[in-house]
């Protein structure tokens, strides 16, 4: 599949912003499965100073400097991004995840060693004794590694109701866990979390969904939006992609944009401005087909 994607976020702000300085991760990961083929980003005012590097995750990322006085910052990515299906590992087939976890805290090669640097706590995602004991239902002694974590996939999207006013980027896990209520990102905090605390390498990744649903099929949650959804790693196949909030493992409808420990890593626009007063913010995403469009 080839996608098209339009993603604008507008600041509003009361009074006039004299400088601000922002980090923004907006331009779709190449990978096995993903090519980005084009991809741009305008940004109103224009910035004094604009560089593209890549960051420790290896997500590239923008540096900007606006120094001109403004009350309304408008930035605005488009890409086009080829996308190939996923075709997972049979659950049943892959390690148990107590061999898995021996791994990863007694690396014995490149890849589990750089996979073990996602098992400790980040700035969002805490290991907790309340997490592994919700998690524990899913992982018996001996079960295989991808098997649980479907299982935990499942239980997370029955167990918790999507509700975008119940939190907010700031709200702490416990919270989640209390209300039983959140969205995509808490959902991912979440399941990273309960995979951390069974001391599994978990990772938030932040990317798009189609908008458009097959005919006869729901329209997915996160649409018209960005996305979050956790990976786990497992030996052999590497890195596992799973969606809790619409209890899939991701395949060609979901696009990546950035990884990294937590929605902290690669949030799309994080930065600091001097003045704005109050401020308001409005994003409009578009993820269609290429030959819909």
């Amino acid at each position: 599949m080839i996608y098209s994607v339009s993603h604008t976020t507008t600041y509003g702000y009361s009074q006039p912003v004299s400088l601000c300085h922002n980090i923004v991760h907006l331009t779709p990961r190449n990978t096995y499965r993903q090519a980005c083929i084009v991809t741009s980003l305008e940004v109103a005012p224009r910035p004094a100073v604009e560089s593209v590097h890549v960051d420790f995750f290896g997500n590239a990322c923008h540096f900007l400097t606006i120094q001109e006085p403004h009350k309304c910052l408008t930035l605005t990515a488009r890409h086009m991004v080829e996308v190939a299906p996923f075709l997972p590992p049979r659950p049943g087939q892959t390690p148990p995840w107590e061999a898995v976890r021996a791994q990863l805290a007694r690396p014995t090669d490149a890849e589990s060693l750089e996979a073990s640097e996602f098992v400790f706590n980040s700035a969002s995602v805490h290991a907790a004794a309340a997490l592994a004991d919700y998690a524990s239902p899913s992982f018996p002694a001996g079960r295989p590694l991808i098997d649980a974590v479907l299982d935990l996939t499942r239980r997370i999207h029955a167990d918790f109701r999507y509700d975008p006013t119940a939190t907010t980027v700031s709200t702490p896990l416990a919270d989640v866990l209390a209300s039983r209520r959140g969205v995509c990102q808490d959902f991912a905090h979440l399941q990273i979390a309960c995979l951390r605390s069974l001391s599994l390498a978990g990772r938030y990744v932040s990317g798009y969904l189609l908008t458009q649903p097959p005919p006869g099929q729901p329209r997915l949650i996160g649409a018209d939006a960005t996305h979050a959804w956790p990976s786990v790693w497992c030996p052999g196949p590497g890195w596992i992609d799973v969606d809790p909030t619409n209890n899939q493992v991701p395949s060609d409808k979901h696009i990546t944009l950035a990884w990294g420990r937590d929605y902290d890593d690669v949030s799309p626009i994080k930065g600091v401005i001097l003045g704005g007063g109050a401020h308001d913010v409005s994003v409009a995403v578009d993820v269609v087909p290429a030959d819909a469009g």
